[in-house]
């Protein structure tokens, strides 16, 4: 019978590489100091990652205070960026990309076998074998360089994130309180209108009206009930909208908004080096030549890996009960006989030339979406404030001047009730000019430093 000796002499480079392996490992925090250091560069709520039990509860408790009072636009992003789950499944990304770089800078597990042959005459030969991948050991340098930039992408694609969630509840909050504050506003034309149809109706009676002025006040009230109906469900799906962004649900959902919008700026932002700002702080551009630094060694590992890319050295021990024990090694190579690795070569550069034009189309796009946010912006300003300043002013001058008039019983019931709904109306649709230059506000900071809006949306 053969004597089976299980001890092996394990080499000083196996030991080498065991250590080797060892020093990667995870950061503290993931990463995330960084995110958060690129995300409060551009605005001036701290994000949040919720990785444990307690930092969630936490962070229930300080979400719920929040709630007690009326939501300003910068607690709305706090919440957000605290209680948004979806921020929250994105972030986890982050932990994916690391664990890719720790696992870069790990040594491949060696392979074990183990061979018995028949016995032919009570003899046995018996072969163990470890082998190791060497192949990967040597470019293993070039391959955490590969994920270190991935890892660099992924911190940056979660500021991405991040802000592209500030940005969107930014606009769902003033979209919540315009829609609620112009159901608000045509409840009062619901009024004067339906007094006006109650007037016409009793005129109409006693046949001091006639018919077709009467069908004109009753159309006119059946139409802005009509809108008011239309006014509270849009109301109903913004304030939801926001609700989805904050993550609030159960008894959270009873926040409370501001009755009206923030007044239109005195000033507004100068467009004084734009693109120039653009294209220094967008953080899509950033990611962007990461990816080009990774696609460039990922070409680089092709190169040098275009002729062998399979390099195992085994070490091997024979035992046989008819002769001395054997020891030796075995290498295995990949002999470029029919690839060449040309072909290999060719993707790699074909991909890696994708994420330079990639980087300039980016950077022509970024410099026109910012001067297209900037002319919205400043037209939608420039809108509300002549709303304001002109026609709301306008209707109201007119809506005294007829009080005045009625007084004097120069003008009837019906004229000042007109003026009245006019007056509103004309409120209703500065209201909608100030929603969209808030609207226009968030998109132009959006495109400055996060990604272009369109781009957010797709």
């Amino acid at each position: 019978m053969a004597h089976i000796n299980t001890c092996f002499k394990i080499p000083c480079a196996f030991l080498t590489l065991l250590y080797l392996s060892g020093c990667s490992t995870f950061s503290k925090d993931g990463g995330f100091c960084e995110v958060s250091s690129l995300v409060q560069e551009r605005v001036i709520q701290q994000p949040v990652w919720l990785r444990t039990d307690e930092q969630r509860a936490a962070q229930q408790e300080i979400v719920n205070a929040m709630l007690e009072e009326i939501l300003v636009a910068d607690k709305v992003v706090s919440i957000a960026l605290m209680n948004n789950p979806a921020l929250q499944k994105a972030l986890m990304d982050l932990g994916i990309a690391e664990a890719d770089l720790v696992q870069s800078g790990r040594i491949r597990n060696p392979s074990l076998s183990y061979a018995k042959l028949n016995p032919v005459s009570d003899e046995y030969d018996i072969e163990r074998a470890a082998v190791f991948d060497v192949m990967s050991f040597l470019t293993m340098p070039m391959r955490s360089a590969i994920e270190k930039q991935h890892f660099q992408q992924a911190k940056l694609q979660a500021a991405i994130d991040i802000l592209e969630i500030a940005t969107q509840t930014t606009k769902a909050y003033y979209s919540a309180i315009a829609a609620q504050q112009i159901v608000g506003y045509l409840e009062k034309v619901k009024e004067a209108s339906q007094a006006s149809a109650q007037l016409a109706q009793r005129m109409v009676e006693v046949g001091n009206w006639n018919r077709l002025q009467q069908a004109r006040e009753q159309a006119f009230y059946a139409q802005i009930m009509a809108q008011l109906a239309d006014a509270k469900l849009q109301a109903i799906k913004e304030r939801e909208r926001l609700t989805r962004l904050l993550g609030l649900w159960g008894e959270q959902i009873a926040f409370k908004l501001p009755a009206r919008l923030p007044e239109l700026p005195s000033s507004v932002q100068e467009p004084d080096e734009l693109e120039k700002q653009a294209l220094c702080l967008r953080l899509d551009i950033q990611a962007i030549k990461h990816e080009i630094d990774k696609k460039c060694k990922a070409l680089k590992l092709t190169k040098a890996t275009r002729f062998i890319d399979v390099f195992d050295l085994g070490y091997i021990r024979n035992s046989s009960d008819d002769r001395p024990h054997q020891t030796g090694y075995a290498i295995a190579l990949e002999i470029p006989l029919f690839d060449w690795g040309d072909a290999k070569v060719s993707k790699a550069q074909d991909i890696y030339m994708q994420s330079v034009w990639h980087l300039r189309e980016v950077a022509i796009n970024a410099r026109s979406e910012v001067r297209e946010a900037y002319q919205i912006y400043r037209i939608h300003y420039d809108k509300a404030k002549f709303y304001r300043d002109e026609i709301v002013s306008l209707r109201k001058n007119i809506l005294d001047e007829s009080l005045l008039r009625y007084n004097g019983m120069l003008i009837g019931t019906f004229e000042l009730l007109e003026d009245e709904r006019e007056q509103i109306m004309s409120v209703n649709a500065y209201i909608e000019a100030l929603r969209d230059f808030w609207l226009a506000q968030a998109d132009l900071q959006t495109t400055l430093m996060v990604t272009s809006p369109s781009h957010a949306v797709n």
